[in-house]
């Protein structure tokens, strides 16, 4: 049966048979593009003040872990101030009915933790902080 699959903006196409998974191709994700509309200078009112652009979104931190996809947190395995080394467990994610380990990606101390055992989460959500 082969699938089409969407991860970190990427699209996977997998062909899984007997228990074995293949990737037979891969695709950089598409960002649709907004439409502009054309504007003239005779529609524009001379008297218009410049419009801001808006503000960024709060990100969590740099230094935060964040999930490579929606599920449901089902443990978090550390708490905030632990030393972890690169590899530890920090939380268990269940995605399509699959556990998934998010580990830390360098050694350090962890910070903030951002979600709680039952959470739901939706990629990119940030998880918890390793500084």
């Amino acid at each position: 049966m082969i699938y089409k699959v969407s991860l970190n903006g990427k699209f996977y196409e997998v062909e899984v048979e007997k228990g074995e998974a293949v990737i037979k191709s891969e695709f950089d994700a598409a960002v649709p593009q907004a439409a502009v509309p054309a504007v003239s200078s005779a529609n524009v009112p001379q008297t218009a003040a410049p419009v801001a652009a808006p503000a960024p979104a709060a990100a969590a931190s740099a230094a935060a872990i964040t999930a490579p996809m929606p599920g449901n947190i089902n443990a978090v395995k550390v708490t905030s101030g632990q030393a972890v080394k690169e590899g530890d467990v920090l939380v268990i994610l269940e995605a399509m009915k699959m556990e998934n380990e998010i580990t830390a990606p360098k050694a350090g101390k962890v910070g903030q933790i951002f979600v709680q055992k039952g959470a739901t989460v939706e990629t990119g959500a940030p998880l918890v902080e390793v500084l």
